[in-house]
């Protein structure tokens, strides 16, 4: 444990990351004498200097033990390791000799760590031979993955957080940064407000908390991103502005390129009809881009989210390779990734078509070289299952088992009432978690206790591939066990004792760095293998360092690229032509508007953890769908009513809120909310299932959908000081948790008997406990209770 000097002589105070998303903050955790858990940031860490987001700063509310899980289970019985593990095994020893190895899979997360990650990764590609292993981060960040190999021959992010404070210019594309990674943006915001003269683009349908600090914001057309940026290198051309020099030695693929660029975005006009955007802003954005050197391109989840991502992705890398805008301070092309260990998932191989340490499935010298390092019996020697093409496999029998690790897929996958006629019909399902109840882990036969934020040790890596290690402070609850003793546990069963026979996961950590160094020469981006010694000591007092790092005795490489040498086999950069494409289904007369989905700012994910959490569920305590006051007339639909939104896939019920900052014509939705916090506001029901061809990623951002009035007989609203057992009356619900208490939004669309019986059957409240006060309002149709128990 990396201890450092204590808040008060009485507590100890453990430098470790946030758990949330890919910035990869430092964090302060400090326990006093009573136990009591205080958070700040690392002013040492160089990703955050101290600083942190919302969700960050409320960490220490959210690590308390209800609704924890702390001891296995099987077919909801509690039992012992031994006996879920024997059983664990057992069934996919059975469904590999009777099916073959390409009958079990793996759905991991970018919420393990590094060394769970490799150990999961090796076990499935490497022993059981399968590469049915995927991660969620294919529904994240698996288009910037595809896109950089195209581009570079690697999945090498070429820029480093200094970058946004030296750049002249900072095109946000499809990131809501102020919401989704807040540090980074505080670090843009400060930039701006030490040098006015920086200039910020906003490229996003919504005028998000992004745009604040904007100087041009392009509200673009859903999914036209690649016409914008075609019509940008088009215009690079056109002005003269190209770096030959840096083409002519550095790349290959310009001329194909520029001639799809020209035929797809031969001028402005015809770029602003496609994207939808006035003549006057696109003019602009070009000439800002033309006459500005440092320039750094971030881009997110609305651009990689879609079916055509690695297009996008490619159409901005091109655009900065045609003018050498690579490789020095202040430039490039800027993936920031979602998860706290996206990156590290994508070092170990944990998609289902890599090999560990940045090799290739599809190469046969990385599949013998991966092999002998391991000692393994076999290799996968084809790809897996994406995600989403993994469900389906469940579904229709050809995956019999699936074990689900960090991540709850019945709520983030698209088309989720697919997701849960899969693991209805699975044959088994195996889930290892820290909460014991959540939409997935309602389908498992097993279900085994992971220890938590807080408990666990290891590494992460953050978007500007930084290595940072993410400790223990707390013990492990009840029989919570790590990710890596769980899958080590399950590989010895197996058979495989003597090479998953680690100890610590300092021994995981040297084993990945050897790998990455094995054989490299340089061929490889990813080498850690400086790091291949360190001793347990070292791997404790391990200091933040960006790969690669080949010496000891020097610090990693900030910025990639700096001598225009790249991974392809000709060792240039490769512009790809890509040609723009329709979403995988466009609206029509049925389903006329197009639903975006994204984040809010203080939840995460499926809320399991941020749910806890009374300050972040009072920024947004109900789900709700954004519209623009015009689709609201078009539609019948008064603002704070509940609506029923249906897409050829399902349908949810939503409160409808007007924005002038929402497109006409879309609406927005966040992904959070599950059955745990809300009755039908799982937004994955209706999200379709169109995935992009290389990557596999979801098209989250675009699918057509219809809205009408839910037609609610009644409303309420409750504040009580429990949970409460909701009634079957009640055809909507939502419950956010405060400070000492509970709210609930409900609705039904049919009420029968007495409301104050119901009131008070709803409250669980007894007139012989209780004060009763009430209040009738029948004219407005309004009745208020209040029930007051030791005052």
């Amino acid at each position: 444990m990396n201890a450092v000097t204590p808040l008060n002589p009485n507590s100890r105070t453990t430098k470790t990351t946030c758990p949330y998303c890919g910035v990869g903050c430092g964090v302060l955790a400090n326990v006093d004498e009573n136990d009591t858990l205080t958070i700040q940031g690392d002013p040492e860490h160089p990703a955050n200097f101290g600083r942190l987001c919302s969700k960050g700063s409320a960490l220490a509310e959210t690590v308390d033990l209800e609704g924890r899980l702390l001891v296995p289970e099987i077919n909801g019985q509690q039992t012992d390791w031994e006996t879920a593990l024997d059983k664990v095994a057992s069934e996919f020893s059975r469904i590999i000799k009777t099916h073959g190895p390409d009958a079990v899979a793996f759905y991991v997360s970018g919420q393990l760590l590094t060394e769970d990650y490799y150990v999961a990764n090796k076990l499935m590609k490497g022993f059981i031979g399968s590469a049915n292993i995927d991660t969620n981060s294919r529904l994240c960040m698996s288009s910037t993955v595809a896109g950089y190999k195209r581009a570079f021959g690697s999945d090498t992010v070429p820029c480093d957080y200094d970058d946004l404070e030296c750049a002249d210019l900072i095109i946000l594309s499809g990131s809501n940064t102020a919401w989704c990674h807040p540090v980074v943006f505080q670090r843009i915001q400060k930039a701006k407000d030490d040098r006015p003269d920086l200039k910020i683009v906003v490229i996003d349908p919504r005028t998000t908390a992004s745009c604040e600090i904007a100087d041009l914001h392009l509200p673009i057309k859903p999914g036209t991103d690649v016409h914008l940026f075609n019509g940008l290198l088009n215009h690079l051309r056109k002005e003269d502005v190209c770096d030959w020099e840096y083409l002519g030695q550095h790349t290959e693929g310009f001329s194909a390129a520029i001639k799809t660029a020209r035929e797809s975005s031969p001028s402005i006009p015809s770029v602003a009809s496609a994207c939808g955007l006035d003549e006057k802003d696109i003019t602009e954005f070009y000439q800002l881009f033309t006459r500005t050197e440092k320039v750094v391109s971030v881009f997110s989840q609305g651009v990689n989210q879609s079916s055509s991502g690695t297009d996008k992705v490619n159409s901005i890398i091109n655009c900065h390779l045609a003018t050498g805008r690579i490789g020095k301070p202040g430039m490039g092309p800027f993936s920031i990734t979602g998860q706290p260990n996206a990156m590290g998932g994508r070092e170990v191989g944990g998609l289902s078509n890599q090999l560990a340490a940045h090799m290739e499935l599809d190469n046969p010298e990385h599949r013998d070289t991966v092999q002998r390092f391991w000692n393994s019996p076999m290799i996968a020697d084809k790809a897996g299952l994406k995600a989403v093409d993994l469900f389906r496999a469940i579904e229709k029998g050809d995956v019999k088992a699936v074990w689900i690790m960090a991540t709850n897929p019945v709520v983030s996958l698209p088309d989720t009432n697919q997701v849960r006629a899969a693991m209805e019909k699975c044959e088994l399902v195996v889930v290892s978690d820290c909460i014991k109840n959540t939409d997935t882990t309602e389908f498992a036969d097993v279900l085994l206790p992971a220890a938590a934020w807080g408990e666990k040790d290891g590494t992460v890596t953050n978007s500007e591939r930084r290595l940072s290690r993410q400790r223990a402070f707390m013990d492990a609850p009840g029989l919570a066990k790590s990710d890596w003793w769980i899958i080590c546990q399950l590989a010895q069963r197996l058979g495989y004792q003597e090479a998953f026979a680690y100890q610590t996961p300092a021994d995981i950590f040297r084993e990945h760095a050897a790998l990455s160094g094995f054989e490299n020469g340089g061929t490889r981006d990813f080498n850690i293998q400086a790091l291949q010694s360190i001793d347990n000591n070292e791997y404790g007092q391990l200091l933040p360092i960006q790969w690669p790092t080949t010496d000891k005795t020097k610090p990693g490489i900030p910025r990639m690229f700096a001598e225009g040498q790249f991974y392809t086999p000709s060792k240039k950069a490769q512009l790809i032509a890509v040609t723009p494409k329709d979403p995988g289904q466009m609206p029509d007369v049925e389903f006329p508007l197009i639903l975006n989905t994204g984040r809010v700012r203080d939840q995460w994910h499926s809320m399991t953890r941020t749910g806890k959490s009374p300050r972040l569920s009072t920024h947004t305590m109900e789900p709700y769908l954004q519209i623009h006051p015009q689709d609201a007339v078009r539609f019948a639909v008064q603002n704070n009513a509940l609506v029923r939104m249906t897409s050829r896939y399902g349908e949810v019920v939503v409160r409808a809120t007007f924005s002038t900052r929402q497109q006409a014509g879309s609406v927005f939705m966040p992904i959070h909310w599950n059955h745990q916090f809300a009755s039908t506001a799982s937004v994955g029901k209706v999200v379709n299932p169109f995935t992009d061809p290389f990557s596999g990623q979801p098209e989250l951002k675009h699918t057509p959908v219809k809205i009408e009035l839910f037609n609610a007989k009644w409303q309420a609203f409750l504040m009580v000081r429990n949970e409460l057992a909701l009634p079957a009356s009640s055809d909507y619900w939502v419950k956010a948790k405060g400070l000492d208490f509970w709210c609930y939004e409900l609705a039904g669309l049919s009420f029968k008997g007495n409301r104050e019986d119901w009131a008070r059957e709803l409250l669980q409240a007894s007139t012989e406990e209780t004060e009763c006060i009430e209040y009738i309002d029948e004219a407005s149709a309004c009745f208020r209770i209040a029930h007051i128990k030791n005052n």
